[in-house]
C-alpha cells in the first residue's frame, strides 16, 4: 500500500514536471521564430515586454488536485462530503511534497520523506472510504504503480 501511494505521487508530479517543461521548452510557441519580430532574430533596439521566461510558471496545486478529483469522484463513486474532504487531504499532501521537493536536502532523504507523507495521505484517504471504496482505491493504486513500472523499462 506505500509502494503504490508512493508511485502514485510520484506519477503526478512526474505528469506535472513533464506538461510544465514542455510548454516551457517551446515557449508556447513551437520554438520555431514565432516569437521574433516577422520571424527575423532583431534583438537590437528591443524592449523586454512582460515576464522573463527564465522560469516556468507553476501549476496551482488546485488544478492538479481538480484532475486527481476528478479520476477518484468517478472511480470511486465519491459523495460531496468525501470529494471536499479527500480533496483537502490531496491539496495538503500535495503542498507539502512541494516544500520537501523545494528543501536542500539530499535525494534519498525527499525520498523518504515523500514516502512517508504519501502513506499519511492514503491512510487520511481510507479514513473517508467505505470497504467497497477502499479495495477500489488500492486496485488505482496499484494500476498506477503497474502504469509507472512499464514506462521505467
Amino acid at each position: 500500500m506505500k509502494t503504490i501511494q508512493i508511485l502514485f505521487v510520484l506519477a503526478l508530479m512526474l505528469v506535472s514536471i513533464d506538461t510544465v517543461s514542455a510548454q516551457y521548452r517551446n515557449n508556447g510557441y513551437g520554438g520555431g521564430g514565432y516569437g521574433n519580430q516577422n520571424g527575423r532574430n532583431n534583438q537590437m533596439g528591443q524592449i523586454p515586454q512582460g515576464p522573463s521566461h527564465d522560469q516556468p510558471k507553476e501549476i496551482p496545486v488546485e488544478v492538479t488536485v481538480g484532475k486527481i478529483m476528478e479520476k477518484l469522484k468517478a472511480a470511486l463513486t465519491l459523495d460531496a462530503l468525501q470529494e471536499i474532504a479527500i480533496s483537502n487531504v490531496l491539496t495538503d499532501s500535495m503542498r507539502s511534497q512541494g516544500i520537501l521537493l523545494k528543501a536542500d536536502t539530499g535525494q534519498e532523504q525527499k525520498t523518504k520523506e515523500i514516502a512517508a507523507l504519501s502513506e499519511t495521505m492514503d491512510r487520511k484517504i481510507n479514513q473517508f472510504l467505505n470497504e467497497d471504496q477502499k479495495i477500489k482505491y488500492k486496485a488505482l493504486n496499484e494500476e498506477g504503480k503497474q502504469k509507472k513500472s512499464r514506462r521505467n523499462r
